[in-house]
């Protein structure tokens, strides 16, 4: 039984005890003055009893109106099937059993009117559960209302078809030329007189650990993206219900040391076959020497910054005259440039190490571009004293920064042990497959 049932009955009782002592008018004036206090308990009571029930309604009809049309509901594959626009019958049956499984077992001894619907039209499924309910009162009763009405609704919609422009922004910068598995990291460390982790890709000699590597027969994180990336072009092609729902473009940080900057690997296109093959030609950057620039060829800032105008305003998706915007950005998060006065990290001589900085993320967002960040987890290097000195101190905060850079919901670690790859499909598989509540 309810609190507020208790005190009801309690009163009552108590009442009556008054009522029928005829000893004085101390009695009846008790229980006079009692009605109305009675009667302003009751409604707060009842009130709050009505709102607990409201609010798990909600919950109820917001699991509902989502998980009818997830990804792998009946509904969505339903959907996908039909021919024409019309009720997708077996999204409204499996509505019904969300609701009500969401329910508590007090709420399902309630009488409840629910009604739902779940429609498909043009490339949108769309689901609406209605509720309404009569809350029993307790306290309230002395004053003949015997229930309190709740109403609600919740609504989503499912993009069956979408359409996205995809901006790949793969990270090639030299400490991309880090072994791909701990098994790469060691080898290359056995067969390096310093115990080099990294195959930078130096032009001033053939004897680099860049071709050493090749000659090794190591996977560089680099070749993992450049696989990686050509692979999402076919899930690209695999996913897409109309040859122009996605298209991509494809850039780096630039093929060499001295012109480092964002560079177009393809152009945008729709043609997954032509950006899978220019994808091919993605490479670590070179270098003219060892330690040329101070190392300084991983400019965060300047990449963000160029590509903005490049990608322009997101719309909402859903034609191909209003396309949704995605940054698909692909890194080991770390910074390495010329940046003496704005680091957010100690410097020397200028040269600021440090995680991406994510007050470059905010411009993108502002034109309704989704940010969606694989990271390529910055591996620890201890027997490298570089690292311990100037890597170390932040290597807890590159992942968070990545994170906070994300949209919500689009950001993914992958270490090496992982498969990149998979990572890869897997969030560009959430980007396009992302229900929302839309009221």
């Amino acid at each position: 039984m309810k609190v507020g049932a208790k005190a009801f009955h309690s009163i009552c009782k108590l009442s009556q005890k008054y009522v029928a002592d005829r000893s004085g008018n101390f009695a009846t004036m008790t229980v006079l003055l009692a009605v109305p206090l009675i009667a302003a308990a009751g409604l707060a009571i009842d009130v709050t009893d009505a709102l607990v029930v409201r609010s798990e309604l909600y919950s109820a009809a917001d699991a509902a109106a989502v998980g009818a049309i997830a990804t792998s509901s009946p509904a969505v594959a339903a959907a996908m099937a039909m021919t024409s626009d019309g009720t997708v019958t077996v999204g409204q049956d499996d509505a019904r059993k969300l609701f009500f499984g969401q329910a508590s077992a007090d709420l399902q001894a309630m009488p409840i009117n629910v009604n739902i619907a779940v429609t498909r039209a043009a490339n949108v499924v769309s689901s609406s559960v209605n509720f309404s309910a009569t809350v029993p009162t307790t306290l309230m009763q002395i004053l003949g209302k015997t229930s309190i009405p709740v109403s609600g609704s919740a609504t989503a919609q499912y993009q069956t078809a979408s359409f996205i422009d995809f901006y790949m922004l793969l990270d090639n910068t030299p400490s991309m030329g880090v072994g791909a598995t701990a098994d790469d990291i060691t080898m290359l460390q056995t067969h390096t007189s310093d115990t080099c982790a990294f195959a930078c890709h130096n032009l001033d000699t053939t004897n680099n650990y860049y071709n050493l590597a090749k000659s090794l027969k190591i996977n560089m994180r680099i070749d993992v993206v450049r696989q990686a990336t050509q692979s999402l072009t076919d899930t690209a092609t695999t996913n897409r219900q109309t040859p122009d729902q996605y298209r991509m473009a494809v850039y780096t940080f630039g093929t060499k040391a001295e012109a480092a900057g964002l560079t177009a690997v393809s152009a945008l296109s729709s043609d997954m076959t032509q950006v899978k093959a220019s994808t091919s030609t993605v490479d670590l950057m070179t270098t003219p020497s060892q330690n040329y620039n101070s190392d300084q060829d991983t400019s965060f800032d300047t990449v963000l910054t160029q590509i903005k105008p490049i990608i322009g305003t997101g719309g909402g998706g859903t034609t191909s005259a209003d396309r949704a915007k995605v940054l698909f950005f692909v890194t080991d998060g770390v910074g390495d440039s010329a940046k003496p006065n704005t680091c957010t990290k100690p410097t020397t001589g200028g040269r600021c190490q440090e995680p991406l900085d994510i007050s470059f993320c905010q411009p993108l967002k502002n034109q309704n571009i989704k940010i969606a960040i694989l990271y390529t987890t910055y591996l620890p290097l201890p027997q490298n004293a570089w690292y311990n000195t100037w890597i170390a101190p932040f290597q807890s905060q590159i992942g968070t920064d990545l994170q906070n850079c994300a949209s919500p919901g689009l950001y993914f670690e992958v270490s090496p042990t992982q498969g990149i790859n998979d990572a890869m499909n897997a969030l560009f598989l959430k980007v396009i497959r992302t229900p929302r509540l839309t009221g």
